[in-house]
């Protein structure tokens, strides 16, 4: 009889202490609640106000947050309807989404780069019945579409800078709507309690639409009841010990669940305090400014981070280079022991306290992570070099896997250990298995998702008959049952030869190169693979000035022949790591500067993969017309 495990058995993380914690609540809007009664005076959250820190105690969010929620009930808000937030991240946001939960409604999140006809099929498809918005031009979007929202009972404005003259009889200001809460408090002192007691943990509480690179985003429906089940698992799957009160930064959009979930709501449970962004371009000045204990960024944000300190140490001195090139070696060497399961000793010991006193602290510093004792990226693949690098500087960065059909809950990789490549353990609470034949990874519980809004066929799609959810990603999991994703299965290319490639292992090991911001790999049905490239602007711009390379905007940079071969040589270092058939035989560089407001990435800064091959079809033709597999 074979002692084989079984590659397709069901995998539930089975650790000490692995398992839910149980909850005083059964809403998101009553743990909120619970921490204020708690908490009352201590601070909740902070943001700039003309260039300085403005506090806000729990007590202080939970008057504001009754006002706007008393104020949408004066204007006829039920329980069961849903209001949409097109804002970037701030704290109007949160208050706005705490309010609509407390008086028993639904939370949806537009991006605030999304174009007027996106917010229309949103606010439409979701039945939304009030609109936030952060300012005039995200208010633009509204009048432009407004005749085609008639459920739209009024529009509300977090900022009225340039506004003042503006009139409207279905536009409000937020001081409006909470002038007019605490009129109709007056007569209700009996709401709040009457609308928390009206939910439960069946009732949905938030709407997250899908990016929906493959048709219209679909709404993904989250009841209390999965939020909840993510929060249970969080301090005995990711924090373990760890002291509460953290200090957090906020920047990821709240429509997306990794920061919805993270930066709020665990926030709420863990009673940390959340400082808010300026805005997207002062990300790390304010994390440095902050020092946060607690960091979650996408994988864009960790490359930009690790591209810093490259380009700094290129203009730094040379005693300055050797000191570090010293340091980040004991620290990969202690890093590669920890990996192991081992701990540093004697002489190691001695030269790795040495180092993160005299380098490695410094560079943590100059990140804004010195303080960090959780450090989390996920939302998107990751180099494993790039994590260990991290580890190598002393910051314990910890990959995780979720969607926004597990509600953001998944896998983690543990405290006590580390497997740079894996996705981690399945969550306290969470079933996995990777199904025969398509090794596709499926999932299963109180975290996964009630189903897509309207669409009771995709639903059916997504979850089978047995509460499998399937994911789409395509991965395996090893004999102590650590997850690996090897790639999307709509991405998995089958050249002509009838090779099987899995992209983004290679496109991840090209973004740890400074000068790449990110790549999609193309091959499916040709006779060898290229690459179309996305530079990282500024870290190629500074490269180009250093050689005088001359250059006039981003066009001509990317054009550049010492540029192409900058890249080209990037590419071949890759290429060393992988078997002919999957290597890079041709590549062009994307020649426009790309944004979030672009339609080729997506709301996590990826290359939209089937959008970039039809968009550039004729720049990938180019790569093969003429030529033969190499």
């Amino acid at each position: 009889m074979s002692n084989a495990v079984d590659p397709h058995r069901i995998v539930t993380a089975n650790r000490p202490g692995w398992a839910p914690e149980p909850l005083p609540f059964d809403t998101v809007a009553k743990m909120f609640w619970h921490r204020v009664k708690e908490l009352g005076d201590a601070v909740m959250m902070r943001q700039k106000d003309l260039g300085l820190w403005r506090s806000y105690t729990w007590n202080e969010v939970a008057t504001i947050v009754t006002e706007i929620g008393a104020g949408l009930v004066s204007l006829g808000y039920q329980p069961g309807e849903v209001i949409s937030v097109l804002s970037n991240t701030c704290r109007e946001w949160v208050w706005t989404d705490l309010a609509g939960l407390s008086m028993g409604g639904a939370v949806n999140g537009i991006y605030p780069t999304d174009a007027a006809v996106q917010v229309q099929y949103l606010c439409a498809d979701s039945g939304s019945v009030f609109l936030f918005v952060e300012d005039d031009e995200q208010l633009d979007k509204w009048l432009e579409m407004r005749d085609q929202l008639p459920l739209l009972r009024k529009v509300v404005i977090f900022n009225m800078e340039g506004l003042t003259q503006f009139s409207d009889p279905d536009v409000i200001s937020l001081d409006q709507l909470r002038e007019a809460g605490r009129a109709y408090l007056k007569q209700h002192p009996g709401l709040l309690q009457e609308r928390l007691a009206s939910r439960g943990p069946e009732d949905l509480a938030v709407l997250v639409y899908t990016s929906g690179t493959t048709g219209k985003p679909k709404g993904a429906m989250m009841l209390n009841r999965n939020l909840c089940a993510v929060l249970a698992s969080t301090n005995p799957g990711l924090f373990q010990d760890l002291p509460e009160a953290e200090e957090r930064v906020a920047f990821l959009p709240l429509c997306h669940i990794a920061e919805r979930l993270i930066g709020e709501y665990v926030s709420i449970y863990r009673r940390s305090v959340v400082n808010f962004v300026e805005n997207p371009e002062t990300v790390f000045e304010n994390v440095r400014e902050v020092q946060p204990h607690v960091f979650f960024a996408v994988p864009r944000v960790w490359e930009k981070m690790y591209s810093s300190v490259s380009i700094a140490l290129k203009e730094a001195g040379k005693l300055q280079q050797l000191a570090y090139a010293w340091a980040i070696g004991v620290g990969t060497k202690v890093a590669a022991l920890k990996e192991k399961g081992g701990t540093p000793g004697g002489l190691l010991a001695a030269q790795y306290a040495v180092a993160r006193v005299a380098v490695l602290g410094n560079v943590r510093r100059m990140l804004g992570l010195n303080r960090v004792h959780l450090a989390l990226t996920g939302a998107a693949p990751i180099s494993p070099e790039l994590i260990r690098w991290y580890l190598a500087l002393g910051i314990p960065l910890r990959e995780g896997w979720g969607m926004t059909e597990t509600c953001g809950g998944g896998t983690v990789t543990p405290r006590d250990a580390t497997r740079p490549g894996s996705i981690g353990i399945p969550g306290p609470g969470v079933e996995m298995r990777i199904a025969p034949v398509t090794h596709e990874i499926l999932l299963r519980g109180d975290n996964r998702f009630a189903g897509y809004l309207n669409l009771p066929e995709k639903t059916a799609e997504a979850i089978d008959a047995e509460g499998w959810l399937h994911t789409g990603d395509v991965g395996r999991v090893d004999d102590q049952g650590w997850f690996y994703i090897t790639d999307r299965m709509k991405d998995i290319i089958i050249t002509a030869g009838g090779k099987n490639i899995t992209p983004s292992e290679w496109e991840n090991q090209l973004k740890f190169s400074p000068y790449v911001t990110d790549a999609v790999v193309i091959g499916d049905k040709r006779a060898y693979l290229s690459c179309l490239v996305m530079i990282d602007e500024e870290n190629v711009a500074q490269w180009a000035q250093d050689r005088d390379v001359q250059f006039s905007d981003f066009k001509s940079l990317c054009r550049a022949p010492e540029v192409i071969t900058l890249i080209g040589e990037e590419i071949e270092k890759v290429n060393k790591a992988f078997a002919r058939v999957e290597q890079i035989k041709q590549f062009r560089l994307i020649e426009q500067r790309l944004t979030a407001e672009d339609e080729e990435l997506t709301p996590t800064m990826k290359l939209k993969r089937s959008l970039i091959n039809k968009k550039y079809a004729d720049l990938i033709e180019g790569m093969y017309k003429g030529q033969a597999a190499a």
